[in-house]
């Protein structure tokens, strides 16, 4: 299995590296049977994180006719609506963007040559499109999943149901071609229910027990009745 993560402008680190250390460790613990590589919509590049600056290399473009599992993370900024300009810690006068925020952040990557490149992928039926936090929410913007059940931060579950897609508060969501993840640290759980999933548990078990991390929540999926009440 070859895992392309997806780098963009204003990403969220840990979205990245927490699948990201979890598939590499997983492909070193199956002789080899999972690859990871970081990748960019434009082609090789340093890309800077949301994060204070910090920046990740991308290797290569994003290949969406490549099988495997794109991965989309999230963005890293201000939390609130695009405009609203903080009642504090806003710095000296000049220093503050409307760009640090999160939806503008992620709302930036449609101007951009990744929504047709997700929209190829997931058209590919040998390639599984996955999603941690806000990532969710820019297939969603891209109109990719509309009728479709996912996840994302719990903060952006309101806003993910508005776009049509069937928004679930669960710590991952697998939807066969599409796994999608909650908020930010839930890329560990996700990136070993995909090595679970895909390469086998006693792989993930290995890899679980290897970062001592014990998973959180219920996978859900389309399967089983319906709950009538909770």
């Amino acid at each position: 299995m070859h895992a392309q993560i997806v780098l963009f402008d204003g990403f969220d680190p840990l979205d990245v590296i927490a699948p990201y250390e979890v598939l590499y460790a997983g492909g070193t613990a199956s002789d080899g049977a999972v690859s990871v590589e970081l990748v960019s919509a434009e082609g090789p590049r340093e890309v800077v994180s949301g994060t204070g600056g910090l920046e990740l290399c991308a290797t290569a473009a994003l290949d969406p006719a490549r099988p495997g599992v794109v991965l989309i993370p999230g963005a890293s900024g201000r939390i609130g609506e695009p405009g609203e300009v903080p009642d504090q810690d806003a710095g000296t006068a000049g220093e503050w963007r409307r760009d640090e925020f999160i939806p503008v952040l992620l709302g930036r990557t449609l101007t951009t040559g990744l929504p047709d490149l997700l929209r190829a992928a997931m058209a590919d039926p040998r390639i599984t499109v996955a999603a941690v936090c806000g990532g969710s929410l820019i297939l969603a913007m891209a109109g990719l999943l509309e009728g479709r059940p996912a996840t994302t931060h719990h903060l952006g579950l309101d806003l993910l149901d508005a776009t049509g897609v069937q928004a679930v508060d669960a710590r991952v969501v697998d939807d066969g071609d599409l796994v999608t993840g909650a908020g930010v640290t839930s890329g560990l759980d996700l990136g070993l229910y995909l090595l679970e999933r895909e390469i086998g548990p006693r792989i993930a078990h290995a890899v679980e027990r290897l970062f001592a991390h014990e998973r959180r929540g219920t996978v859900w999926r389309r399967q089983g009745p319906a709950p009538a009440t909770v």
